[in-house]
């Protein structure tokens, strides 16, 4: 992963929806100047891992450990294209089907709109 290959991604990202925060580790391609403009340009908070801090990405590599056991691991990908179709129905159901026991139950889809109705929006 060098620098113009995770502008580029992050470019064709973005065209989809903008995310309130984006959150990487110091690698050199997410700090370089190329990178957080785009974000900073997006009106997008930039979340940091702090260097040595082994726990900051929990969360996220839980995640892709789910991922990868649920999915990748039981179904044998021809190509790039099958397993971007395969992630992309995984995805719809982790988010909107599959009940989480650290959501109360909840998917992460109901637990994010319940939780963002609730807060309360300065005028």
């Amino acid at each position: 992963m060098d620098k113009g290959f995770c502008t580029r991604c992050l470019n064709r990202t973005l065209d989809k929806g903008t995310p309130e925060i984006f959150n990487t580790d110091q690698g050199s391609q997410f700090i370089s100047n190329a990178f957080t403009q785009i974000l900073k340009d997006s009106e997008i908070k930039i979340s940091m891992d702090g260097k040595g801090r082994a726990f900051d990405n929990i969360m996220i590599e839980r995640l892709w450990r789910t991922v990868k056991y649920e999915d990748v691991f039981i179904n044998d990908y021809e190509d790039f294209y099958k397993a971007y179709q395969h992630l992309e129905k995984y995805f719809d159901f982790y988010n909107n089907e599959r009940r989480h026991s650290s959501l109360g139950k909840k998917t992460p889809s109901e637990f994010y709109h319940r939780n963002r109705k609730d807060q309360k929006v300065p005028a």
